[in-house]
């Protein structure tokens, strides 16, 4: 696998990293709005959010990382 390859599923992984947390916390403000939930549990999905959100951050700086990297490489 080349490298061009290898950076392209990594930016990919970080997409669906942050689009599928962006999904579930937009289902978890529904689900916790129709459902009643109190807001400690509504709090619990936020910060699910959040670290789903902070693991994009590490996998997209990661990637930049790697990028820089070999780019210095030649």
């Amino acid at each position: 696998m080349s490298q061009n390859q290898k950076t392209s599923q990594a930016g990919q992984r970080a997409a669906i990293v942050m689009a599928g947390t962006g999904i579930f916390w937009i289902c978890a403000i529904f689900a916790g709005e129709k459902l009643g939930l109190s807001n400690r549990t509504r709090a619990l999905f936020d910060l699910a959010a959040l670290a789903g959100f902070g693991f994009a951050l590490y996998l997209t700086f990661k990637l930049w990382r790697d990028r820089q990297h070999d780019k210095d490489e030649g």
